[in-house]
């Protein structure tokens, strides 16, 4: 069974949704090196229907020196959709949820994609969570935790403070 990683942008009052209207005036070098390192430690994304769209329409117009954008573009996607038959995204394949444990792939990341991160949770399926908590607060918008959710203790393994007050959070679920 793939490790999965669930890696999100969040406010102080927990939304998630829409990061790119909110989170750029805190976009630092730290912040890049903390997705780029997080993204390249990954074997394939998986992700709900809507982040992927969204994804889908940017990233394959986007272009970096430090080859992000080539490999989001060139790594395997993984999409749990009902709706989607024929995804445009380059090495993006359609699977339904009952077939994440089956993906032969080692380190799974998801992005945004709060519907299926309830779901992750729900199944016990999240290894580890990587919060860029940013030091505003919205006032409105989806938030990454619905109600319904098991109680699941995290245990903290790691945690940057970048210079623009943004909290990189990393947590695992517990040894067993």
């Amino acid at each position: 069974m793939p490790r999965i990683t669930v890696t999100e942008y969040v406010s102080l009052d927990g939304v998630f949704d829409e990061p790119g209207e909110w989170s750029l005036p805190f976009w630092t070098d730290e912040a890049a090196k903390w997705k780029y390192d997080e993204l390249f430690a990954s074997d394939a994304m998986l992700l709900g229907r809507r982040t992927y769209e969204g994804f889908a329409a940017a990233w394959p117009t986007m272009k970096d020196e430090q080859g992000f954008a080539d490999r989001m573009n060139g790594m395997p996607k993984y999409v749990i959709s009902s709706t989607l038959t024929d995804p445009s995204w380059t090495n993006t394949t359609v699977i339904a949820a009952d077939a994440i444990e089956e993906l032969p792939v080692e380190n799974l990341l998801v992005a945004g994609s709060a519907q299926l991160v309830g779901d992750l949770f729900k199944r016990g399926l999240v290894d580890e969570l990587r919060l860029l908590v940013h030091p505003i607060v919205l006032g409105s918008g989806n938030q990454l935790f619905q109600d319904g959710l098991p109680t699941t203790t995290l245990v903290l393994e790691d945690e940057q403070t970048f210079t623009s007050g943004v909290l990189a959070l990393t947590y695992r679920r517990p040894a067993a």
